[in-house]
């Protein structure tokens, strides 16, 4: 038998409500019966929704969305109970089963957690299931340092964890827009550029977070892990089927078709990293174009305490910014004395600071 295709759909507030705390009850409808079509195609879905916090603020008779984090966590405590019990009553007449599950940056980080969440999505799939994720707000608010930010880089890690085939971002945006040049979307980039970033904007939106800025930011993740990366709009009725069935119908951010190991994958966009490793150009480019380990001879600084083991950011010196994540070989002390030394010849060429089966690009 033929392997499932598998795909994470995340769903903005703009899409899913017409005003605030007012769900859009005929396109949320119009999505299940798509979402449906696709399942029965032969995909396994997967949907990181938003829409908690927006319901919560309807509810609550607000206007615009709370500044201050208990509030906001009010609203989210409020709001999700709303949200899922209308997916699974929607989704009910199609005899779809849904799951909910609510995620903290911890639930995917810590790596015990992280496989048990891998194993909880494979089940549910399984099973036919189709699991509905958002970030659980009533918990992760209240520490900023432990947030996804937003559901659009919260998708990009879902789809990343799941090792997903398509992460489509579906919100009020059409894709992504040159709006210096042809004012038209554009349909394929196969390679996120500094200028490709500069076409990114916010959102003035009262009840969403994030806005192309983010989803940017998502394609980044997703397709670095080999996933294609679709940001299409919600209001057409054709854009789900047209993605089923292999199309474009917004921006397409392609995929680098490498399929890493789950270990590579935690690596590169999981865990916390509590320290870093400054290295030099010349390192970089061995790392990056030949795989290699990290050697003593191309370090330069260390920075934070840290054990042997622990998870670190490996930086470029020169550009400023990090290009490698891995497991340290040694303590952030020993390091430091090794790089006292004077010559290559005493601090021992067969040392590894980090090696390459415990390190991964971004």
């Amino acid at each position: 038998m033929q392997k499932n295709k598998r795909i994470v759909i995340k769903l903005g507030t703009g899409v899913l409500t017409s005003g605030v705390g007012q769900l859009d009850m005929e396109r949320m409808k119009n999505i299940c019966a798509q979402i449906s079509a696709g399942a029965k195609s032969g995909w396994d879905i997967i949907m990181v929704s938003s829409g908690a916090v927006g319901l919560g603020m309807g509810k609550l008779g607000l206007k615009a969305r709370p500044k201050q984090i208990s509030a906001v966590q009010m609203c989210a405590a409020v709001g999700q109970g709303i949200l899922i019990q209308t997916w699974g009553e929607l989704f009910e007449p199609f005899g779809i089963t849904v799951a909910q599950i609510l995620l903290t940056r911890d639930d995917v980080d810590v790596l015990p957690r992280h496989k048990a969440m891998r194993a909880l999505l494979d089940e549910l799939l399984a099973k036919g299931i189709v699991p509905i994720i958002n970030e659980n707000d009533c918990i992760s608010a209240a520490e900023l340092n432990i947030k996804f930010g937003d559901n659009d880089v919260l998708s990009s890690l879902v789809a990343t964890l799941s090792k997903a085939d398509a992460l489509a971002i579906i919100s009020t945006a059409p894709g992504l827009i040159d709006m210096q040049k042809t004012k038209q979307v554009i349909k394929r980039i196969e390679k996120i550029t500094p200028e490709i970033r500069a076409m990114a904007g916010g959102t003035t939106s009262a009840t969403a977070v994030g806005g192309m800025i983010t989803k940017i930011k998502a394609a980044e993740i997703a397709t670095s892990s080999g996933c294609d990366v679709y940001i299409a709009s919600g209001s057409d009725t054709k854009t789900l089927p047209e993605i089923f069935g292999g199309g474009n119908p917004g921006t397409l951010f392609v995929g680098n078709g490498e399929s890493a190991s789950a270990k590579k994958r935690w690596l590169a966009h999981f865990g916390r990293t509590i320290g870093k490793i400054f290295i030099d150009e010349g390192a970089a480019q061995a790392i990056h174009s030949c795989g290699s380990s990290l050697l003593p001879a191309g370090v330069k600084m260390i920075s934070g305490k840290f054990a042997k083991g622990a998870l670190v950011d490996i930086v470029d010196i020169s550009k400023g910014y990090v290009v490698a994540r891995g497991l340290a070989e040694d303590s952030s002390e020993n390091l430091k004395k090794m790089l006292e030394e004077h010559s290559d010849k005493k601090r021992g060429h067969k040392d590894v600071v980090v090696h390459r089966d415990n390190l991964a690009l971004i």
